[in-house]
């Protein structure tokens, strides 16, 4: 009992008056943003932004305990002594005449870009190693890049973080165009999320529907920040940014509502517990425009305006660490409706199944006199099954047909037939297959068979040959006796 007083005392001590309250404070946060921004075409884009700020100096200081921030990444820092990392996945182009200027630019495929620290000896090699070990960490084809696909401009790319100095040398840039973006490369992505896909805003990170999109980019960008005014000591910031654009047509049945869960078939249920900021931002800028009364529901907390990419916008805050916000109904699902259809119909499009339902256009419009309408469609080949070619496949596939009338009352006018070359199959190829495939068969096999039920005999040889059955022959020919 007396060997057990001491050791109380000391825990006592060690926790203080106020128990666990009295430790020290965390040097890391974590916010989580989600901005949702209907565009001019009518899509929807949805961009997340999850920053984690760590107050540490990295190369400066032995660390080995992580809360929030990486440990993957942080590792890498230290080791390659790293200023800056920057590294996106994207699928598909930003259309930015239909949807305008991007949050975040991005090539197609994969973008890999750092800065190193002047301590740096050998750039080229840190820099292959430390593409090697990014190729493992996200599942990537990153392994492939070397010096042939690796530059160091000199103007495109300035630190975006805190930097004394812009040495280029220290810069490395490539870019993998053919690198496919797949569920492979989401998966280690949610993996370095404080709280991975389990709460928070990351539970809407769904890859069949986030991978069912117009455009998909995510990337991880790491630089070092001032941690106060005067700039006296660093934190390194990690953010994680991923951006989709949902076709409204096809996410909406035809129709320009949509909501969370029919975009991403889920709803939020709960905040990140480790996060200190956890809001929703819905462009509500351009909702009067065009004579359309559009509304959100649920109300917002409160709304914003500023001024981005130089356009003023206004945006519909949510809060989901307001208790209100939740607790309520333990469901939020911000959704955008018509309050009241507009003046004269916009736009009734239907969707094809495969081989279920061909597609529907229509449109109500008033065309100017001696004008010329083109009306444009964005498709994506791809093959049919064996069977549903048709005798002829290279002659293509019709999509409208000919009929047209030239009268000024109402008439049903129709194009002239477009035909559409699908991507078609070496069908001479199937045949030389099976051709040789028969032949090898009938030839192994036959001779094969041709052994095993053969019956060999052995036969004695005949006396005389051939030079005695031809006199006999003769001689029967002649009628005389036979030898």
């Amino acid at each position: 009992m007396a060997a057990a007083i001491p050791l109380s005392l000391l825990v006592l001590l060690l926790l203080g008056p106020g128990g666990w309250c009295l430790a020290e404070h965390p040097r890391d946060s974590l916010r989580e943003e989600l901005v949702i921004t209907p565009l001019p075409s009518g899509d929807v884009a949805a961009t997340f932004q999850f920053r984690t700020r760590w107050d540490s100096e990295l190369q400066r200081e032995g660390v080995s305990h992580y809360r929030l921030f990486p440990k993957a990444l942080g590792q890498l820092i230290s080791k390659y002594s790293l200023r800056e990392l920057h590294l996106s996945f994207t699928q598909g182009f930003w259309r930015t005449r239909y949807w305008g200027p991007p949050f975040l630019q991005a090539p197609s495929g994969a973008e890999l870009w750092v800065w190193f620290q002047d301590t740096v000896t050998d750039v080229d090699k840190s820099w292959k190693e430390l593409s090697n070990v990014l190729s493992g960490i996200f599942c990537a084809s990153l392994n492939f890049i070397d010096s042939t696909n690796t530059v160091t401009p000199t103007a495109s790319f300035k630190p975006l973080g805190l930097a004394n100095d812009t040495d280029h040398y220290f810069l490395r840039y490539a870019v993998l165009p053919r690198e496919v973006v797949c569920t492979e490369n989401l998966t280690p992505w949610k993996k370095l999320l404080p709280c991975s896909s389990k709460a928070g805003l990351s539970v809407l990170l769904k890859a069949d529907r986030l991978f069912h999109t117009s455009y998909h980019s995510q990337a991880v960008h790491i630089r070092p920040v001032c941690r106060n005014a005067r700039c006296t000591s660093i934190s390194w910031e990690l953010r994680q940014t991923l951006s989709v654009v949902f076709d409204a047509f096809i996410t909406g049945q035809g129709k320009k509502d949509w909501s969370l869960f029919r975009m991403f078939s889920r709803t939020l249920t709960e905040p990140c517990p480790l996060a200190s900021e956890s809001r929703v931002y819905v462009d509500i800028t351009n909702y009067n425009q065009d004579n359309e009364t559009l509304e959100v529901h649920p109300s917002p907390t409160t709304t914003y305006q500023d001024v981005i990419l130089g356009t003023r916008k206004t945006y519909a805050i949510y809060d989901l660490l307001d208790s209100a916000m939740i607790n309520n109904s333990r469901n939020l699902n911000i959704q955008l409706k018509w309050k009241r259809p507009p003046e004269n119909g916009y736009i009734h499009y239907q969707p094809a199944q495969d081989r279920l339902q061909p597609h529907l256009l229509e449109m109500l419009i008033q065309l100017p006199a001696n004008s010329v309408t083109k009306v444009s469609i964005q498709f994506e080949r791809a093959l049919l099954k064996w069977t549903e070619y048709t005798p002829d496949p290279n002659h293509g596939f019709y999509v409208r047909f000919p009929v047209s009338d030239g009268s000024n009352y109402f008439v049903r006018l129709y194009t002239e037939p477009l035909l559409v070359n699908l991507p078609t199959p070496d069908f001479s190829m199937p045949y030389n297959v099976i051709c040789l495939t028969c032949t090898v068969v009938a030839v192994c096999y036959g001779s094969f068979y041709n052994l095993l039920t053969r019956t060999f005999h052995i036969e004695e040889p005949r006396t005389g040959g051939l030079a005695k059955r031809l006199a006999n022959l003769i001689r029967r020919a002649r009628g005389v006796p036979l030898l």
